[in-house]
């Protein structure tokens, strides 16, 4: 991918793992009656729902251009990574929290504890894999920022939503490996119950800021700050350009459109000038190979 990042691996990595944990932690829900395991079993079929929503939406963004989308289909991977985040991630959250609420009023004993601590153990061990997976993905664009400044910085939806997933799925497994151990110990199911509601308040947490940082980038955003910066530095070591008045950028997906708007140096006809301005476009293609479209608009004045 142009941004460094294997978003397709992290999120291959993270189905296979959701899917045979949601196998095991419905076998144990059923064994046990665990409210918490059974709200980590919704949970983790639903991120591997979510995941194949994902490498739809990557796959349709590979789509070329055409004359009614003249710049691409790459923001259609927002677009998916907008529904999971908002509408199926914050759905397993808010059934976590019915199902918690419906064991409080009716508390029922866990069953069988031990193959539920057994299960949420395993669970924990290849969630743990899965995220390991992703944050190596993450570090090959963190470029020393702290992971909130990637975060927020950050225009690959899907690898954000992966990587909050993962953070999601990993505390809510060690919410409910601490309720079922508490149940286990008092013999009061009310800990089961709070573990699950727990967990569904996290979910609906994540999906609240996952869901705004996607929706920043189904509005429109330019690339990230330090590429921006990049651009300019290296706009300003042409010697062909007298001064920049303004560049503006646009994420779409793993493409970029960019236009700029600059002073040129004086030359002696506007063939030359054009030259120029040709030459500095395909230095800038050359440099920043993300960029599929460049509108280069010399001027005197901003």
């Amino acid at each position: 991918m142009s941004h460094g990042a294997d978003s397709t691996k992290s999120i291959l990595f993270a189905l296979t793992a959701n899917f045979l944990i949601a196998i095991a932690k419905f076998v144990a829900a059923y064994i046990t009656k665990s409210g918490s395991m059974l709200a980590e079993a919704i949970h983790s079929l639903v991120d591997s729902s979510n995941q194949l929503l994902l490498l739809m939406g990557l796959k349709h963004s590979k789509m070329p251009p055409s004359q009614e989308h003249p710049l691409g289909h790459g923001k259609s991977i927002y677009f998916w990574s907008f529904i999971v985040a908002l509408i199926l991630f914050s759905l397993g959250g808010v059934y976590a929290i019915y199902e918690g609420v419906h064991k409080l009023e009716h508390p029922q004993p866990i069953q069988a504890p031990l193959i539920a601590i057994g299960v949420l153990i395993f669970a924990i061990i290849a969630e743990g894999f899965s995220l390991w997976g992703c944050i190596r993905e993450v570090n090959k664009v963190r470029f020393n920022r702290s992971f909130m400044t990637w975060f927020k910085q950050s225009r690959q939806s899907e690898l954000l939503v992966i990587f909050g997933e993962d953070i999601a799925a990993l505390a809510g497994l060690v919410f409910a490996l601490l309720a079922v151990i508490l149940t286990m110990v008092t013999g009061d199911p009310i800990f089961d119950a709070i573990g699950t509601i727990v967990i569904g308040v996290l979910l609906v947490f994540i999906a609240f800021f996952l869901g705004k940082e996607v929706k920043d980038l189904l509005i429109g955003q330019g690339v990230e700050p330090h590429i921006r910066t990049d651009m300019e530095e290296h706009l300003n070591s042409n010697s062909e350009i007298a001064q920049i008045y303004n560049l503006l950028s646009l994420q779409m997906g793993d493409d970029v459109m960019v236009a700029i708007k600059a002073k040129m140096t004086e030359t002696d006809s506007a063939k030359k000038m054009i030259e120029d301005i040709n030459l500095c476009e395909a230095r800038f293609k050359e440099k920043y190979p993300q960029v599929k479209w460049l509108f280069f608009e010399p001027d005197v004045k901003d």
